[in-house]
């Protein structure tokens, strides 16, 4: 395989902001590249080949990775992306409502993991990068269940990549931090609100609204993946963007008081 082609590569939740970025970006580097939506669109997308895929369903997932190994016959980089967003108080949801969240979030990308990890395994050789968040590493008041599918996403890849490394594959989180997309457009609401909360909710969902206006820009996230894709020995975690890094530092090497002061000072809740 020359310098220029990289590979096969699938990156699900492809059809707009960071999968359709990290796509692109995989494409331009040499990587023949396969993206998925949950809804059928044109055949290829900027010269992405776009597969139908719903995440919560097993046999969509064996369907779409069965139809890459007719047309490219391997997948040596997978980039779990497809996920949801869910804002509101945590008592606000039903436990069904949370489910759902883990079951695109979470349980989808071991779904396309579980589907990738034979054909890897035979090659001895393939890259899992599953898109975490920010918020995987800290707490997230109105954003605790979305917060919960990212803190479990963190522990599955790390404990998943102690178990197949010697296998020819390594699994890479990449963490996000605020990102302009249409995320927070599309974001879902509780099933079962409370007055209690409409105040505090309506203040969350405004802040987010500003944080998302001054993100990072998808682009920047799609490098971080390349380049946890191309790593020769790539590292567990990468942050993507200053204010990423930011919050990961705070979170690992200042006191446990300060962060809650900060989170709470930056979340405008009272201290």
């Amino acid at each position: 395989m020359s310098k220029t082609e990289r590979g096969i590569a699938l990156v699900t939740g492809a059809s707009s902001g960071i999968g359709l970025a990290t796509a692109r970006a995989l494409r331009r580097d040499g990587y023949r590249v396969f993206g998925t939506s949950r809804k059928a669109m044109a055949g290829t997308l900027d010269g992405i080949s776009m597969l139908v895929c719903d995440v919560t369903d097993d046999r969509s997932v064996q369907r779409a990775v069965d139809d890459i190994m007719v047309h490219a016959g391997r997948i040596d980089l997978l980039v779990n992306n497809a996920g949801m967003g869910l804002l509101g108080g945590a008592e606000e949801s039903s436990a069904a409502q949370a489910k759902a969240l883990f079951d695109v979030n979470l349980f989808g990308a071991l779904r396309v993991t579980n589907a990738v990890l034979p054909m890897m395994r035979r090659q001895r050789k393939g890259r899992i990068i599953n898109m975490s968040s920010i918020l995987g590493l800290i707490p997230a008041p109105f954003n605790a269940l979305y917060a919960s599918t990212k803190h479990a996403i963190e522990g599955y890849s790390e404990s998943l990549d102690h178990e197949v490394r010697t296998q020819g594959i390594r699994i890479v989180l990449v963490e996000p931090g605020v990102t302009r997309t249409s995320f927070e457009a599309n974001i879902v609401h509780p099933d079962r609100p409370l007055r209690e909360y409409d105040m505090a909710r309506a203040d969350a969902e405004k802040l987010m609204r500003e944080v998302v206006e001054a993100g990072d820009a998808p682009e920047l996230v799609a490098g971080i993946v390349v380049k946890a894709a191309n790593a020769t020995s790539p590292k567990r975690r990468y942050t993507a963007g200053k204010a990423a890094a930011q919050v990961r530092f705070l979170r690992r090497f200042l006191p446990e008081s300060f962060v809650d002061r900060s989170l709470r000072k930056f979340s405008r809740l009272p201290v």
